[in-house]
Parts: C-alpha cells; sequence; structure tokens
C-alpha cells in the first residue's frame, strides 16, 4: 500500500478581530525540534507536516497533533491557527526573513506580497521517476474535483469573491502554476523542468507550482491543487482520494493505457469552474469535458477510483465523508453560513477557530 503524507498551511490570526498575525518567528522559536512546524512565505502563516503514514486513521491522528501542536505555540504567541485558505478580514501580509523570499518579493512584486494564501499538499509514494510522471500525465482531469471538494477561500481582503477557492486564482498568478501538457516520459518531465529554468522567470525548482509535480525531497508524487481544509475529515478523504488516484493511474499506466488526450486549456477552465462553483454548482466533467452538477462529477470520481479506495480499505471512509460535504457544504459553504447568520468576518475566523482544532 502506498504510504501518504500531508503538508498544510494554515493562518495565524488575532482571536478577537480575526485579522493575521505576524508571529510565525515566536510560534516556531517555542517548538519542539519534534513538531513539524515550518515558516511560510509570510510571517502571518506557518505549515505543518505529517510523516508518511499506509493507514487514513494514523494520518488523521496526525494532523490533529500537529494542529493542535501549532494552536499552543500560536497562543503562547498571543494568536490562533485558522485553517483558512485566504483571509476574509483586509490584511497587509510580512514576508518572512531570508534571503529566498527577499528575492521573490522583488522579482514578483505584488504576487508575492499579497500571497497569504494556504493550501492543502498530498504527498503519495512512487515507486520512481518514470511511475510518478506516467502518474502525473494521467491523473490531470481529475484534479479538478478535488480542488472543488476542498474549497475553502470564499472571502478576499473583507468581500466576498464570488468564488469558492478564490486561493486557486490568487496562486495562479504565480509563472509556473496550475495544469500542466502530457510529459510522456520521467527524461521528458526533467527536460521540461530544466527549460523552464534556464528562461529565468523562476528563481529555482522549488518554485516549479503545478498543480501536481515530482516532489524534489521525497519518492512521491506531490498534489498540491487542494485549499487547506476547515475540517480534518475533509483532509483525510482528499487524501484518501489522492492515494487512489495515484495508484489508479499507476495501474493504467502498467496496463498500456494511454493518458487522456485533454490539452492544458481545457483543464484551465475545468480548474475555474471548480475554483468559482466548488460544490454549488456545475463543474467540468473529467471525462466528458461537458458541464455536469457537482455531485456527478464526484460520484465520477469515486467510481474512478473506487477499486483502488477498496484495496486501500477507504471505501467507506470516503464515501461517508463525500456524503458529509455534500450534506454540510465545504468549507467555503461553512464560512458562507456564518457570514450570512452573523454578518462579521470576524465571527467567521473565530468559527474556523474553532473547527481547526476540534
Amino acid at each position: 500500500m502506498r504510504s501518504v503524507g500531508v503538508e498544510e498551511e494554515l493562518l495565524l490570526v488575532d482571536a478577537d478581530t480575526g485579522e493575521p498575525r505576524a508571529v510565525s518567528g515566536a510560534v516556531l522559536a517555542s517548538a519542539r525540534e519534534e513538531e513539524e512546524l515550518e515558516k511560510e512565505l509570510q510571517r502571518e502563516q506557518l505549515e505543518t507536516g505529517t510523516r508518511p503514514r499506509r493507514q487514513m486513521t494514523d494520518l488523521a491522528v496526525e494532523v490533529r497533533r500537529w494542529r493542535g501542536a501549532a494552536s499552543q505555540r500560536a497562543r503562547a504567541a498571543g494568536a490562533e491557527v485558522a485553517a483558512l485558505a485566504t483571509s476574509p478580514v483586509r490584511n497587509h501580509p510580512s514576508l518572512s526573513p531570508g534571503d529566498r523570499y527577499r528575492r521573490m518579493a522583488q522579482e514578483y512584486g505584488l504576487t508575492a506580497q499579497e500571497q497569504l494564501t494556504c493550501g492543502c499538499h498530498v504527498h503519495v509514494s512512487v515507486e520512481s521517476d518514470e511511475e510518478g510522471v506516467a502518474v502525473l500525465d494521467r491523473i490531470r482531469p481529475w484534479l479538478a474535483p478535488l480542488l472543488a471538494m476542498s474549497a475553502n477561500s470564499p472571502f478576499w481582503q473583507g468581500a466576498d469573491s464570488g468564488y469558492a477557492s478564490y486561493r486557486n486564482r490568487v496562486w495562479g498568478r504565480w509563472p509556473s502554476a496550475g495544469p500542466v501538457e502530457v510529459f510522456g516520459s520521467a527524461e521528458r518531465y526533467h527536460e521540461q523542468v530544466r527549460a523552464m529554468l534556464e528562461t529565468g522567470a523562476l528563481l529555482d525548482e522549488g518554485m516549479v507550482y503545478f498543480d501536481a509535480r515530482l516532489s524534489r525531497h521525497y519518492p512521491t508524487v506531490e498534489i498540491r491543487v487542494a485549499d487547506v481544509c476547515l475540517d480534518v475529515h475533509d483532509t483525510v478523504v482528499i487524501a484518501a482520494l489522492a492515494r487512489a488516484l495515484v495508484e489508479t493511474a499507476a495501474r493504467a499506466w502498467r496496463a498500456g493505457e494511454p493518458p487522456a488526450p485533454v490539452g492544458v486549456g481545457p483543464l484551465r477552465l475545468a480548474a475555474w469552474r471548480a475554483s468559482r462553483s466548488g460544490l454549488s454548482g456545475d463543474l467540468v466533467h473529467p471525462v466528458t469535458f461537458k458541464p455536469a452538477p457537482a455531485e456527478t462529477v464526484v460520484r465520477a470520481l469515486l467510481d474512478h477510483a473506487g477499486p483502488a479506495l477498496s484495496d486501500a480499505g477507504d471505501l467507506t471512509l470516503v464515501k461517508e465523508g463525500v456524503e458529509e460535504v455534500f450534506r454540510r457544504g465545504n468549507g467555503a459553504d461553512l464560512q458562507r453560513a456564518v457570514f450570512d447568520d452573523t454578518g462579521d468576518l470576524s465571527a467567521v475566523v473565530a468559527e474556523a477557530v474553532r473547527t481547526t482544532v476540534a
């Protein structure tokens, strides 16, 4: 069974006003060595990371553990943590210290300065770069539904953006972000990355911000399309689906099945639709590339990945998780519901703080 690890980016916020707090330095300075907490681009956020796990129950325990550790350290620094993919409240991010981040701010201007967004990155083990690229080629149409399910960023700078995942739109400002072409081989993948670096438009390989990529540090495929999820249960469902998509794609590759011949253009439109609608409207169907209700698209995802989910023992967990998301809504739906009830964005943040560590 393939191992899975999850990296979550979290906002640091004021408990009363909901405003982001630039206290990551103090949080990290107080963290124990064994606590998986790291700095991110802005001082108003930090990142947690699990170890590789094979059982989703173990992964859920660890995600909760590191959210709890982050919460404890944040409170000691006078803040709270919130699993929000963007800040609902107006903010002015402040860059984390370090030469690389300083170079990013100089090179990319407002794209870097305004980039206070939080994603969920799922690492799934692969046997080789060749298998990994075969997986990347075959999971491309199925990434947009993961974005729709995880969408958790409806507000931007104090206003409703009109999107379920505005993080996806802001993240898309980076020059290498988004869907990619079919590579065909590991050699071709690495050639393309080298060609991108040789343009000088990227500072380094760490800025290859594909929706899914080969990890630079681990023998994994890193699926980066999802918003950070408000609820831990949703994080685990996204992780289980990501593993099943990787396994399904690897089996198809071994069976000699070619990747779907869909271009980058339709994939970008599918991602736009997922970021705009979330689960509240039509999505682009990953097989037909025609509009279809969100529930139909997610059911197609479950059918596609069903055998791999069953073999991993995750089918019941994912089916129940999907039913729960459709019943109560994703993070964007929950944020909007709180705002509709209260008219107060600080209340949205307060509820997110509560849910993050529930």
